[in-house]
């Protein structure tokens, strides 16, 4: 990686992060181990050469230098290569696990553990393959010869095996675990013969991602668990080939880092701090390894590109709190606020940029949960109402993604906060888009104590926070709902207030207020209103007498208490469209955790399964029970963390709302009491030194503003839409919606309107 600016150089001393060289992964390695249960043993071999590396698929990048927000849907492959496909002849394999697949679905219908595969393509989308079924081990007939889809992850190659017979397969008792000195345990896999090739985590990348959060509520297409999909299961049955070294050392230098200190300071801008090491201490929790800081999004401005057209740029100031004995940098902004200093670094992005942010640390950080991003929009981009409702979708969103302690540190994120060399953005976007999903070996860096994992207190605890979540969900819908109806409230408020308004100036005016007719006056009297004598004297006060002091003194004081309530009305109508939006607004982030934590829940209630399984009397598998406990204490530690965000973000929107009720009505109080001083002297006695001045709002009364705009809504989360149906229902109700539906005479089509 090149010389950073100094501004990255500088958020690079409160992110630390590990500079690595950039290049692309490597494609290919060699060495391979793996092994199944099977009545023949297998070992590697290094010599043949069918012992080369299958070629891993890239995944489509995202397309960096592109100014467009809209990205293009992946494509489908022509009749023509499928038919390639299926008279092609795949390498041999044999299944690890026993799967059952769906004939509608195009997969395998049944595969036992050990049988014999072709796989004729590896990476056929969504973490399958394309086999064909050889050989049953079972002795069944009819299904040899099928062509199908399996998952990647069940199978593995047996043309780069041989047999070793000096392996011995005698039957040994399990090791039983014992206690580890340190009081962190690393989670690897077990010790490898030979060197071992990197996994290639399979591609979990959804389909049209816009069309699947707006119709089927969030809801994945994937048919896989994100127990699969994540790499746990990977992880819990094979491990990786990533050894983790000894975090003895890593420890000592967090410890350091938090004391501060020049040699503090030279550690963190060096290399040696690895930030894909994750620690889980006791709770479980994640260990806190950077301090928090907040990031600021604001100053959307329009830019126009010769390549793709408009687009909309958002500032984000990162804000960072400088450790007190730390002097602030020649070219950064700094600022005293009493004895701690504060650090800001502005940078540029666009919605295409938090796109491939989001990518790279789904890619990178699969065990964690990340808050979804806000979702495209095609039409009215540049409105100042959805630039608006957009800047502060993203700053709620990268707020909540620095505040996690995990993803706070990831690299990516270091680099997105702290690049603003154009030139340097451009060279290494690119290069954290083409990493590999982490996979299994983001748990293989997850360090945790010792055995700190219990079986059914672990189940309890999976099961009450799912059970919270989903009361939590429900709750914070009825309340968003409920919310929309007190700003309404707030709207008929101000309408009322501004009728009344008019009221009591067509009172001391006799002008009739246009929208509201005085019931038993006929419209003959109406007209013949202004030539009555003896309403108004001449100066403008509200008697018969002339040069009535006394009711001049009334009629201004009452003016002016018609036109207070017009600003206590724009109090009203203000307060519902900008601070109680901004409330409604931020719901949204606390209003889906359960359809945000399900992939949590999942993983935790698999890893418990297989976890019981390799603990069973008679059945001990040790291995596996660690991998297990390590993919516990992560799901343990995310259940763990939204404990804490789910208190903190309670305390601010009730804050929030509060202060700004508070603030609403110290305004509208404030106006009152100045309207209720007119009638109290001295203010009262001044009123009659002068004639009364005909009010701004005399000239309403013709065409009152009793008609207010609609009220701006907040912008839909990812999560809501209807409840979830077949993809094919969809299809047919648009059909029908266009051509019409054949049973239903009274649903006409679009076409027929026209016709």
């Amino acid at each position: 990686m090149p010389e950073s600016s100094s501004a990255f150089s500088k958020l690079a001393f409160f992110l630390p992060i590990q500079r690595r060289a950039v290049s692309r992964p490597p494609s290919h390695a060699e060495g391979f181990d793996s092994g199944i249960n099977s009545s023949t043993a297998w070992t590697v071999s290094l010599n043949t050469p069918e012992g080369e590396l299958r070629k891993s698929q890239v995944e489509p990048s995202v397309n960096v230098d592109s100014l467009s927000d809209e990205e293009r849907d992946p494509g489908m492959e022509s009749a023509d290569e499928d038919a390639d496909l299926l008279s092609e002849r795949g390498r041999p394999a044999r299944a690890l696990y026993g799967f059952q697949g769906k004939p509608e679905f195009r997969e395998l219908t049944h595969v036992d553990a050990g049988d014999e595969l072709e796989i004729v393509k590896e990476d056929a989308g969504e973490g399958w393959c394309l086999a064909r079924l050889v050989a049953s081990r079972s002795g069944r007939e009819g299904h040899q010869g099928e062509l199908g889809l399996l998952p990647s992850t069940y199978y593995t190659y047996t043309s780069d095996f041989a047999v070793n017979p000096e392996l011995d397969l005698s039957p040994s008792k399990p090791r039983r675990r014992e206690a580890s000195d340190s009081t962190i345990t690393p989670r690897g896999s077990p010790p490898r013969q030979s060197a071992a090739l990197p996994i290639v985590p399979q591609n979990t990348g959804e389909w049209f991602p816009s069309f699947r959060r707006s119709l089927l509520g969030g809801k994945s297409l994937n048919r896989f668990s994100s127990f699969v999909t994540s790499g746990a299961e990977e992880w819990v049955l094979q491990g990786t080939g990533e050894e983790p070294a000894p975090p003895t050392g890593h420890a000592q230098e967090a410890s350091s880092s938090q004391r501060g200190g020049e040699s503090n300071r030279t550690s963190m801008l060096g290399a040696s701090v690895e930030v894909e090491r994750h620690f889980v201490e006791a709770g479980p929790a994640w260990r806190t390894k950077v301090p928090a800081f907040r990031v600021l999004v604001h100053s959307p401005s329009k830019r126009t590109s010769t390549l793709s057209g408009a687009y909309t740029m958002y500032a984000l100031t990162s804000i960072f709190e400088a450790p007190p004995d730390e002097e602030s940098y020649e070219d950064g902004e700094a600022e005293e606020q009493g004895e701690v200093k504060t650090i800001r670094l502005t940078v540029h992005r666009r919605f295409s940029h938090f796109v491939a942010l989001h990518t790279a640390l789904t890619r990178q950080l699969p065990g964690i949960v990340l808050p979804p991003l806000p979702e495209k929009q095609y039409a009215g981009r540049f409105s100042d109402d959805f630039v608006e409702a957009r800047r502060g979708d993203l700053e709620r969103y990268i707020n909540r993604v620095v505040r996690h302690p995990v993803a706070r540190y990831a690299e990516v994120l270091t680099f997105f906060l702290g690049c603003e060399s154009d030139w340097e953005w451009k060279k290494q976007l690119p290069y954290y888009l083409s990493l590999p999903p982490k996979g299994p070996s983001f748990y293989a860096h997850v360090y945790h104590p010792a055995f700190n994992v219990d079986a059914e207190e672990a189940a309890e605890a999976g099961e009450r926070f799912a059970s919270h979540t989903r009361a939590v969900s429900k709750g914070v819908q009825s309340m968003r709902g409920i919310f929309g109806k007190v700003r309404e409230a707030r709207i008929e408020m101000s309408h009322a207030e501004r009728l009344l308004s008019y009221s009591l100036l067509s009172l001391i005016t006799s002008k009739p207020l246009a929208a509201a007719p005085a019931p038993g006056i006929s419209e003959e009297d109406e007209e013949d209103a202004d030539k009555k004598r003896g309403h108004m004297n001449e100066d403008g006060a509200w008697c018969w007498r002339e040069g009535c002091e006394q009711c001049l003194k009334l009629t201004k004081a009452l003016q002016k208490t018609s036109e207070t309530l017009q600003t206590v009305a724009d109090l009203y109508d203000d307060h519902a469209r900008r601070t109680l939006l901004a409330t409604h607004e931020s719901l949204k982030s606390v209003a889906h955790p359960s359809t945000l934590y399900q992939a949590v829940v999942d993983t935790h209630d698999s890893t418990l399964t297989r976890y019981r399984e390799a603990t069973q009397e008679g059945n001990e598998d040790e291995e596996v029970a660690a991998r297990c406990e390590t993919v516990l204490n992560t799901t343990m530690a995310e259940m763990e963390t939204y404990h804490t965000q789910k208190v903190e973000d309670f305390q601010d929107l009730a804050k929030e709302h509060l202060d700004g009720e508070i603030a609403f009505y110290e305004q509208v109080l404030a106006r009152l009491r100045t309207a209720r001083r007119a009638f109290d002297d001295p203010q009262y006695e001044a009123l009659g030194e002068s004639p009364r001045q005909p009010s701004l709002y005399e000239r309403e009364l013709e065409n009152p503003r009793l008609f207010p705009t609609p009220l701006p809504q907040p912008c839909p989360h990812v999560f809501d839409s209807a409840p979830m149906r077949p993809v094919s229902v969809a299809i047919q109700e648009g059909v029908g919606l266009l051509l019409g539906g054949a049973g239903n005479p009274a649903r006409t089509s679009v076409f027929g309107k026209f016709w």
